[in-house]
């Protein structure tokens, strides 16, 4: 990233932070109509006028508040999507430094300019967070709202979620809501990944067998490889660890194999893919999180609507009723008692 560096104040100037700077100082001053002779007229490919480009440069400075000794490049007028306005590059340049090109608007009459910002909303929000081929609970691929939740199973805010908030919405929504768990293991949890890829083996071959074992991780998580022998804490008599990594292991491993004894899979099958650990589907669904910003768990997308934090339980049934209303739906009567606030997220 290119910073261009102020003498006034000490002040800092990036291309990440004068983007919007622009936006704001410039859309305050939209309407504001200088003194130019009514012969003016952009022109698509011709550069600006020697006295429209200097306005422009002006305006720019002051609002910006550049370093001096910085340019301003205007790059020729091109066609927009806004009738009677045109598109001009603007470049930022200090100490030899060109900072990310600007585009903004400038009415035909050379008078006026802005910065438009074009956002493609023409896809299904229901949609934008993929569901497919995840095990799920509550409605449908066809029910009118789509809850994708990224999770750790190692994470105790995780836990109280999936203990808490997502019986209140599933008791209250019923076949509203599909309900969609997708793999975020956060590397400071040490056995978060190998419990991801057991519960997709499981997963592979019985949904049903999946959504149990994940109900007994998110329920016993603190119990994970712990030696039930081991010292408890503060005990100065051993220094015997209470957990360890590969305790937790093969209590998953086993858990795993109950699970799938107790749903009939293929035990060959389930066993192969549990010894094998293949960490690609785990990856790809971080790689999505990833590209949707998501740094911590839970986080969770109701139709598209990305939800984390602490937050009631009230404000995501809110957030559940705008999506229904959405669809048409007119949602079901607010309960008589809320739950607690959701937990806060795990980085």
């Amino acid at each position: 990233m290119v910073s261009l560096n102020c003498d006034n104040q000490g002040m800092l100037f990036t291309p990440r932070r004068l983007a919007p700077l622009f936006l704001a100082a410039i859309l305050t001053s939209f309407g504001c109509r200088a003194q130019i002779p009514a012969a003016t007229k952009i022109e698509t490919g011709a550069q600006l006028s020697p006295a429209v480009a200097h306005r422009v440069d002006v305006l720019l400075r002051e609002k910006a508040q550049l370093p001096p000794g910085s340019t301003i490049s205007i790059g020729p007028a091109q066609p927009s999507d806004i009738p009677g306005y045109h598109t001009i590059t603007v470049t930022l340049t200090a100490d030899d430094k060109s900072a990310h090109p600007i585009n903004f608007l400038i009415s035909d009459d050379g008078k006026t300019i802005a910065q438009f910002i074009k956002y493609d909303i023409s896809a299904d929000p229901r949609t934008m967070v993929s569901d497919a081929g995840r095990p799920f609970r509550g409605g449908p691929p066809t029910a009118p709202v789509i809850m994708v939740n990224f999770d750790d199973l190692e994470c105790p805010f995780c836990a109280r979620l999936h203990q808490t908030i997502f019986p209140a919405i599933t008791n209250r929504y019923g076949d509203k809501v599909r309900i969609v768990y997708r793999d975020f293991p956060l590397d400071q949890h040490p056995w978060a990944m190998h419990a991801a890829i057991d519960v997709n083996c499981l997963a592979a071959q019985s949904p049903e067998g999946y959504w149990s074992l994940v109900d007994y991780i998110h329920t016993h998580a603190e119990d994970i490889g712990k030696d039930p022998a081991a010292a408890t804490p503060g005990d100065a008599k051993s220094d015997k660890p209470a957990h360890t990594l590969d305790r937790a292991i093969t209590q998953l491993d086993k858990l795993t194999r109950d699970q799938g004894a107790a749903h009939h899979v293929d035990a060959a099958t389930l066993n192969a893919c549990i010894v094998k650990q293949d960490p690609s589907a785990v990856e790809a669904s971080k790689q999505l999180a990833n590209s949707l910003h998501v740094e911590s768990t839970p986080t969770m997308f109701i139709n598209g609507e990305k939800i984390e934090g602490a937050l009631p339980i009230d404000y995501i049934f809110g957030v559940i009723d705008d999506a229904l209303r959405s669809e048409g739906i007119t949602p079901p009567a607010p309960p008589a008692a809320t739950s607690p606030a959701s937990p806060a997220p795990t980085k």
